[in-house]
C-alpha cells in the first residue's frame, strides 16, 4: 500500500504551510540553475577555454568552427552529461539508502557496493586481460574491451547488494546491522582486490589501478545512455515513493500503522538505489561519497520532506559532482585529475564529522 499524500490546501487556509513550500522550491530552483551555469561551465573550461557564448552558440548552428564544434559536442559535452548524470544517480541512491535504512551514513560507498564493482573489474583485467599497454594522444594504457569489465563490476556490485538485502531478508536484520554488514563487505572486497593486485603484473596492476580511479571523463554515449536507462526509471521510482519514505522516517511502527510494507518499501528501495550504483561504477570506476554528502546538504537547507529532497538531493549530487570534474580539471593543468580524487577528499571529512555527530547523539 501506497502511503497517500494530504488533500490538497490553499495558501488563505494554511499560510505557514505555503511558505513551507515556497521555501524549498526556491531552493531546488536555485539548484537547477547553478546545475545548468556549472554543466555550461564544465564544457567551456579546460585545457582550451571556450566561451559560454560560443558553446551555446555551437549547440544551434552546426556550421559552428568545426574545431570548436569537435571539442564542444564530441569530448566535453559527453563528460558535463555523465556527471551530471552519476553525481544526481549516486545523490539520490544514498538519500533512499539514508531513509530506508535510518541511518546518515547509508551511501552506495558505505555499503560496500562500490569497493565490489573495482574487485569485479580486477578479476576481468586478471582473469580476461582487458588492460593493456596501448599508447594512444590521451594515454599509455588502455581497457582493451571495457564492456567486459563493466559486465564483470556491475555483477560483483550487485552480488555485494544481493548479500545485504538476504541478510536483511532472512535474519530480519535492522538497518544499522545492514549498514555494518556493508561495511564488512566492502573491506572484504578491498582486500580481495588487493589481492589479486598482488598477482598482477606490471600492466594488469596499472590497469587495475587505472580503473579505480573513478572518472566521468572515460565515458561515452553509450556509457551514458545505459547509465539514464537505469538513472531516470529509478529516480521516478523513489519519487512515486516519496510518501512511503516519509513515513518510515517516523519509524517502522509508525509506517506500519499507517498502512506502509515496510520491509517490502525497504528491499525493493535497496534493490533500485543498488542497480543505479552498479551502473555507475561499473562505467566509471568508484566516486566515492557523492551519495553520502550530496543528500545531507539537501537535509541542512530543506528538511526530510522526501517530495522535494529527491529532486533537491538529484541536483545537488550533480551539482557537486560537476563542480569536482572542473575543479579536476582545472588544478594541474594540462594534467587532469580523476574526478574522485577530489570528491574523496571533500567527503573523509565530512564522513568523519557524520560519525562524530551520531556518536554524540
Amino acid at each position: 500500500m501506497t502511503f497517500p499524500g494530504p488533500k490538497a490546501t490553499t495558501g488563505r487556509q494554511f499560510p505557514g504551510y505555503t511558505k513551507y513550500v515556497r521555501r524549498k522550491i526556491v531552493f531546488i530552483i536555485f539548484l537547477a540553475v547553478l546545475s545548468i551555469l556549472l554543466f555550461l561551465a564544465a564544457i567551456s573550461l579546460g585545457a582550451v577555454s571556450i566561451p559560454i557564448g560560443s558553446v551555446i552558440r555551437t549547440f544551434f548552428h552546426p556550421e559552428s568552427i568545426p574545431a570548436v564544434r569537435n571539442i564542444v559536442i564530441n569530448i566535453r559535452l559527453p563528460h558535463a552529461i555523465a556527471a551530471l548524470v552519476a553525481g544526481g544517480g549516486l545523490a539520490v541512491s544514498g538519500a533512499v539508502m539514508q531513509s530506508v535504512l535510518r541511518n546518515p551514513l547509508g551511501s552506495p560507498f558505505t555499503l560496500g557496493i562500490s569497493q565490489a564493482g573495482a574487485f569485479g573489474a580486477a578479476m576481468a583485467i586478471m582473469l580476461m586481460g582487458t588492460g593493456v599497454m596501448q599508447f594512444t594522444q590521451t594515454a599509455a594504457l588502455t581497457i582493451s574491451n571495457p564492456y567486459i569489465t563493466m559486465a564483470f563490476a556491475f555483477a560483483a556490485s550487485m552480488v555485494s547488494a544481493l548479500i545485504i538485502i538476504l541478510i536483511a531478508r532472512i535474519y530480519h536484520a535492522s538497518p544499522d546491522v545492514m549498514i555494518l554488514c556493508g561495511v564488512a563487505l566492502g573491506s572484504l572486497f578491498a582486500a580481495a582486490t588487493m589481492f589479486l593486485q598482488y598477482f598482477a603484473d606490471d600492466v594488469q596492476l596499472a590497469a587495475i589501478v587505472f580503473w579505480a580511479f573513478g572518472d566521468v571523463g572515460r565515458a561515452g554515449w553509450t556509457e551514458i545512455g545505459v547509465m539514464a536507462l537505469t538513472v531516470v526509471p529509478g529516480t521516478l521510482f523513489f519519487v512515486l515513493n516519496r510518501w512511503n519514505y516519509n513515513a518510515m522516517e517516523a519509524g517502522d511502527e509508525t509506517a506500519r500503522g499507517l498502512g506502509v510494507k515496510v520491509e517490502t518499501v525497504r528491499i525493493t528501495g535497496m534493490v533500485v538505489a543498488s542497480v543505479i550504483t552498479a551502473s555507475i561504477v561499473s562505467f566509471l570506476g568508484i566516486i566515492a561519497f557523492v551519495g553520502l554528502i550530496a543528500p545531507h546538504i539537501v537535509r541542512k537547507a530543506i528538511g526530510d520532506d522526501y517530495r522535494f529532497l529527491i529532486p533537491a538531493a538529484f541536483l545537488c549530487g550533480a551539482s557537486l559532482l560537476l563542480a569536482s570534474d572542473i575543479a579536476a580539471r582545472l588544478m594541474l593543468q594540462p594534467h587532469v585529475l580523476p574526478v574522485a580524487v577530489l570528491t574523496s577528499f571533500i567527503g573523509g571529512p565530512a564522513f568523519i564529522y557524520l560519525l562524530l555527530k551520531k556518536r554524540v547523539k
